[in-house]
């Protein structure tokens, strides 16, 4: 059978899937159960913020024809109070990675130190929500403050440094090149894309906060994309993210230059068993066409194989 493994900054994975960042994150109980019972090859913690945040008022999430809309607004319990779900999720056997937003390098530094204290395997910088204020695109869209905020907490931290980056920028690669030179360990792509629901009916938007983020299959071309251009432009490793529900889908951002895959959307769509699903159905395309190592297909798209 096929060698899924994958490493990436260092973290060993024994398959390439990911929990993605906002699905069941939340407590240590359901980040460990994605582990044990799910299969992922790591989990990736809900947003956390310096203080807990409400988020939101509802309607905050809606399903469309193409995928998941949602406002949530980064609810959080705080970064203080997250250490209980943390240690609980750090039981299982596979690598937890801290997602953290905030409004200034400083306080990203302040939240990367405590994930590390509390033994997270590797912090991810949310640079990219779409409907949370000043914690997002603001930040994510401008290279020089990407650079900056990357830097700040990799002088503050030792455990690597992921930066999840959003599509709605004129160049993603200059964005990830940014990350790089600041000494970013990987890059993640991509983020929700800003998009909203109106009830005709009503003459109104459906969603409290009007504006949310759209995820799932109608963002996976996107993601596709986003992931070749930046495989193209960094040497550091990119986790691809967007709309991934099987194999295949897993196999388009792999051979795009992603060396491992979150999964979101998916798990609204199918429950935690995409993982373990996705993971065979790479392995016997790999079977079949007679690739024995993970590495001989990613970023095959990018060599013209």
């Amino acid at each position: 059978m096929a060698d899924i493994r994958t490493e990436i900054a260092g973290l060993k994975l024994e398959n390439p899937t990911m929990l993605a960042s906002g699905i069941l994150g939340q407590t240590g109980e359901s980040l460990l159960k994605i582990i044990n019972e799910g299969g992922a090859g790591a989990v990736v913690t809900k947003s956390i913020g310096m203080e807990p945040r409400e988020g939101h008022g509802s309607p905050c999430a809606l399903e469309l024809d193409g995928g998941l809309l949602n406002a949530m607004g980064l609810p959080n319990p705080g970064i203080d109070a997250f250490e209980t779900e943390l240690k609980i999720a750090l039981k299982g056997d596979a690598p937890v990675i801290g997602s953290i937003f905030a409004d200034t390098g400083e306080k990203f530094s302040i939240l990367a130190g405590k994930m590390e204290e509390f033994g997270a395997s590797a912090v991810e910088l949310n640079l990219s929500c779409p409907h949370a204020d000043k914690y997002g695109l603001d930040m994510g869209s401008d290279p020089e403050k990407v650079r900056e905020i990357v830097g700040q907490v990799k002088n503050s931290v030792k455990i690597p440094v992921f930066a999840k980056l959003s599509p709605m920028v004129p160049d993603i690669g200059q964005i990830a090149l940014a990350v790089q030179e600041a000494g970013g360990d990987g890059v993640v792509a991509i983020n929700t894309i800003k998009a909203m629901k109106i009830e005709p009916e009503l003459g109104m938007p459906v969603l409290k906060n009007k504006v949310g983020g759209i995820s799932g299959p109608a963002i996976k071309p996107a993601g596709v994309r986003a992931v070749y251009e930046i495989s193209g432009t960094v040497e550091i490793p990119v986790i691809g993210v967007g709309g991934i529900n099987t194999g295949m889908d897993a196999l388009e951002y792999i051979m795009a230059g992603a060396s491992a895959v979150q999964i979101g959307s998916g798990v609204h769509y199918q429950g935690i068993d995409v993982f373990s699903k996705v993971n065979q159905e790479i392995s016997e395309f790999m079977d079949r066409k007679n690739y024995s190592k993970l590495d001989e297909i990613i970023g095959m798209a990018r060599k013209g194989i």
